[in-house]
């Protein structure tokens, strides 16, 4: 299933949640249409290697705060994917427009872009 976002026409893979996905390769321009990148790992994790720009709520947040991204575009990354999946599902059920980062940050780092610590 093919949909049409600002950053262009991307194939999606949807899972039972029917919480769409997209490829690290995408990321670049899901940002800079302006979509918030959302990483859903605990905080140790994500002081240890994010992608630059990356706001942390930790899964365990989400659902209290997934008001505030209602009618917000939001990729949604962890370590590999099953979190951010998770949390995407939550987004979207409080009015955002989420999707999961497949492969999560592990994809990410190996593919050679830029980390962030700290």
């Amino acid at each position: 299933m093919s949909v049409i976002y600002p950053w262009g026409c991307v194939v999606f893979r949807w899972r039972s949640a029917q919480t769409p996905e997209i490829a690290v390769d995408r990321l670049d321009a899901a940002r800079a249409a302006g979509a918030l990148l959302l990483d859903v790992r605990e905080p140790a994790e994500f002081a240890s290697g994010h992608v630059p720009g990356a706001v942390n709520l930790p899964l365990g947040r989400v659902a209290a705060e997934a008001h505030r991204f209602a009618g917000r575009s939001v990729c949604v990354i962890c370590r590999s994917g099953q979190r951010s999946l998770r949390a995407a599902a939550l987004l979207n059920r409080a009015g955002a427009d989420a999707v999961s980062v497949a492969g999560g940050t592990r994809d990410w780092i190996a593919s050679g872009r830029a980390v962030t610590t700290g």
